[in-house]
């Protein structure tokens, strides 16, 4: 499309939506403008590709997450736009980069889940594989976090107070969802999914929630109008905000009416879809419909689709089951037993008893299969769907889908040897694993275009972004020492650009040139942020203790969110800006270290922070990371990773092997026999350093605020509890083997053509990571699903 019918669109858009002309339109109108331009320069392909995918076999993939990130941008260098829509855009007399940072993040998912979604359906749409999101619509998402004192303050993030061009109502489309105490309807909201070198446009559906009635009308004119809107007031919660506090049981209600709404919508969809096409013949329902339940979160799609099949579509109960064993697949994401959802029945009964009824029938049929297998009352019992008064979703799912994949090779053989030992066992045909993967295309491409253009340069077109395995064939490069010095100077400019970042959004001034080793993610005591920031301390003390240290300089950055109800993952966040307050503000050491929290991290946060990245910081405690997805992108970003033998980072290192990594501590079939004899104060007392930093907690060094927070932390460390030993994330046993393995990359970066070497593998050997070869795998080895009739943009 030439440049001058697109600024016909925007101006056409200009006017119908504001009344205005260009030049009198706000940087926001003129985003909006070009985004409704965009969005009309692919709505004929996006019906195609819907009337397409609505005939033959199809994926539905359900997530509670969805973090998609912006839409402009990515749309626009998808459908080869970007250049025209940037001259036009300096033509008309605004910043380009401004007027896309107009444009606000959905707030539709937390960390690692749900960009692996957004992931899955951006390689999905690449690959022309008919495979459709489904998840909620959240008003004001999980929240934005603000820093006041050091401490975490959550607010609501009001990314839906203005329309988003992007989000298109289905309102044809809308369903009634019962409860037992209210029906609400479920109305869609259509994010269309654009891939790279494709017309095809796949979709993200996300629902809302509307009242079934508005307001009692009759209340309202008696002058009682807060009674007259509590009705809709209690259903705008069910998609107010992601993940509510589930500390208290009302919390819990509303998470898990959350997770039955939105199933049951999309379910309500795909069946009556289906059923306009056949009738109640539902005997090639399955031949036509795979449901990807992306972790615990949607699992009660089982239990809705056996009523939907039973109550409303004639079938038996034989029927249904068989049905639905042939519909379901699970991921698991997690060997938490926190993580693994269990529901009270109460809940159940509350919300659903219907639901819970057929729970029961299914755990009543599990159990008489169980006996026959051979499993004896006990085993039964830790196996059943129900038990200990509670409905168990992982042991539903994996009894009633007939795949279930982890998402590393390690997490898959802890999952099969460990976790779901006796399942394997019984049914080992069910499992396998897919080895989670990020897209080239927003967390290269997009995020780090100079070094994306640099590769198409040496390969000689862009075909990699499509193709991430073929970049092996620029690994010669690194004998060049011209072309690693052109590396090292991209990797420079995307550090300037970060600092000026920080000093904008954090008011800390950080020299580009000190090593900047980032850890950012979802904050959890096992993610050991933690540890990190005690390793800094100790190195602030010796840097104390002698000036003259020959370190390289370093700049320490974190970004990360606690949920709200996590105490000691809130105190960590206010221990590492007592630390950065403590490092920052100290003349003596300013010019070796900084310590640097950015927060509200979110999607476009990580597309600054990851092309700067020198050093990625993958340190949970062994076994407990199913793989991680940041790690990935870092890699492809060219950081060298710091990081233990755990998730993902252990094919990483089988791809770029140890002399291109920094690995520390044990290895997981070590790990059980360590951790029996592990004693922390042992480590706390022994280890050079150790003490003092931990002391640091408790000894006046840092206030937390008359909180106790800290006094928490130093207890977890040292103390345990009466159910729980003493640092139970190992983050002591861990400290030493970290402080080295950390010197040892500080160390490496002084060579620096050594090290762009060490970057530039990390690059051309990351296409094992494309989110690419793990949908690849996805759609070969369990939805058997095809593409459909690609057409390739010009």
């Amino acid at each position: 499309m030439n440049k001058e019918i697109l600024a016909q669109k925007v101006l056409s858009h200009l006017k119908a939506e504001f009344g205005k002309s260009v030049a009198s339109a706000s940087e926001h109108e003129y985003w909006t403008a070009l985004s409704r331009a965009v969005m009309e320069t692919i709505a004929c392909d996006w019906e195609r590709t819907r009337a397409l995918y609505g005939k033959g076999r199809q994926v539905h993939y359900f997530s509670a997450e969805f973090l998609v990130g912006r839409s402009l941008l990515n749309n626009l260098i998808n459908r080869n736009m970007l250049d025209d829509m940037r001259e036009l855009v300096n033509e008309a007399g605004f910043d380009f980069d401004a007027v896309l940072n107009e444009e606000t993040d959905p707030a539709l998912g937390n960390g690692g889940l749900g960009r692996l979604a957004a992931c899955f359906l951006d390689s999905s749409a690449t690959m022309n594989l008919p495979v459709t999101g489904h998840g909620l619509l959240y008003r004001y998402g999980l929240f934005r976090q603000e820093i006041e004192h050091g401490q975490q303050k959550e607010y609501p993030d009001a990314w839906m107070e203005l329309p988003y061009p992007f989000m298109v109502m289905r309102r044809e489309d809308k369903m009634l969802v019962h409860f037992r105490d209210m029906s609400v309807f479920a109305v869609p909201m259509d994010l269309p999914i654009t891939g790279h070198g494709t017309e095809n446009v796949n979709t993200l559906r996300l629902w809302k929630a509307e009242p079934a009635e508005e307001f009692d009308f009759n209340l309202f004119n008696s002058q009682r109008f807060d009674d007259a809107v509590i009705q809709r007031n209690r259903v705008q919660d069910i998609f107010r905000v992601l993940y509510p506090n589930d500390t208290t049981y009302d919390g819990k209600v509303l998470r898990v009416r959350q997770q039955y709404f939105f199933v049951s919508a999309s379910l309500q969809t795909i069946v009556r879809d289906y059923r306009d096409l056949h009738g109640y013949d539902f005997s090639h329902f399955a031949d036509e419909n795979v449901i990807q339940l992306n972790d615990t979160h949607p699992v009660l799609a089982i239990p809705e689709l056996m009523r939907l099949l039973i109550d409303e579509n004639r079938q038996s109960w034989e029927e249904a089951w068989d049905i639905v064993t042939k519909t379901f697949a699970f991921t698991n994401h997690t060997i938490m037993q926190e993580a693994l959802e269990k529901w009270d029945l109460e809940i159940f009964r509350f919300l659903f008893p219907r639901i819970l009824e057929i729970i029961e029938e299914i755990d009543e049929q599990f159990k008489k299969e169980a006996i026959a297998h051979g499993f004896n009352a006990d085993e039964i019992k830790a196996l059943s769907p129900i038990h200990d008064t509670k409905v168990h979703m992982a042991l539903l799912a994996i009894y009633a889908c007939y795949s279930i994949n982890g998402v590393a090779k390690i997490h898959s053989e802890i999952l099969k040897q460990e976790v779901f030992n006796p399942f394997y066992r019984w049914w080992p045909q069910k499992f396998s694993n897919k080895t989670n993967g990020v897209t080239p295309r927003r967390w290269l491409n997009l995020c780090n275009p100079q070094l994306s253009a640099m590769l198409t340069r040496l390969y000689g077109s862009d075909g990699w972004l499509t193709d991430m395995d073929s970049l092996t064939t620029l690994l010669p490069y690194e004998k060049n020492t011209q072309e690693m010095r052109n590396l090292l100077e991209i990797k420079r400019g995307n550090k300037q650009r970060l600092a000026r970042l920080i000093e904008e959004r954090e008011g800390i001034e950080v020299d580009s040139s000190f090593i900047f080793d980032v850890q950012i993610k979802r904050l959890h005591e096992y993610k050991r942020q933690l540890m990190n920031a005690l390793e800094i301390c100790d190195r602030y003390f010796q840097l104390k203790e002698n000036s003259q240290l020959d370190v390289p300089p370093v700049a320490y950055i974190f970004g990360a969110k606690a949920a709200p109800g996590y105490f000691l993952a809130k105190a960590t966040i206010k221990f590492i800006h007592e630390v950065a307050r403590m490092v920052n503000g100290d003349l003596d050491v300013s010019q070796k270290m900084r310590v640097i929290f950015m927060h509200n991290y979110n999607v476009s946060l990580a597309e600054q922070i990851f092309p700067a990245a020198d050093i990625s910081e993958q340190i949970s405690t062994v076994g407990m990371e199913a793989s991680g997805t940041g790690n990935m992108k870092f890699m492809m970003n060219g950081a060298l990773t710091v990081g233990t033998y755990d998730g993902a980072n252990i094919e990483i290192l089988e791809q770029v092997g140890e002399d291109n990594i920094f690995m520390f501590g044990p290895r997981l079939k070590d790990f059980p026999d360590t951790k029996k004899f592990y004693t922390s104060c042992w480590q706390y007392e022994n280890v050079e350093g150790l003490k003092r930093v931990v002391d640091t907690l408790i000894d006046g060094t840092f206030s937390d605020g008359n909180t106790g927070m800290f006094r928490a932390l130093h207890n977890r460390l040292l103390q345990g509890s009466s159910w729980e030993k003493a640092d139970p994330y190992y983050v002591l046993g861990d400290f030493c083997d970290y402080r080295e393995a950390r010197s040892c990359a500080f160390d490496a970066y002084r060579n620096q053509i050594d090290w762009a070497r060490m970057c530039w593998n990390n690059i051309c050997t990351s296409g094992h990571f494309s989110s690419d070869r793990t949908i690849r795998d996805y759609a070969e080895d369990i939805w058997k699903v095809l593409p459909k009739q690609a057409k390739l943009i010009e």
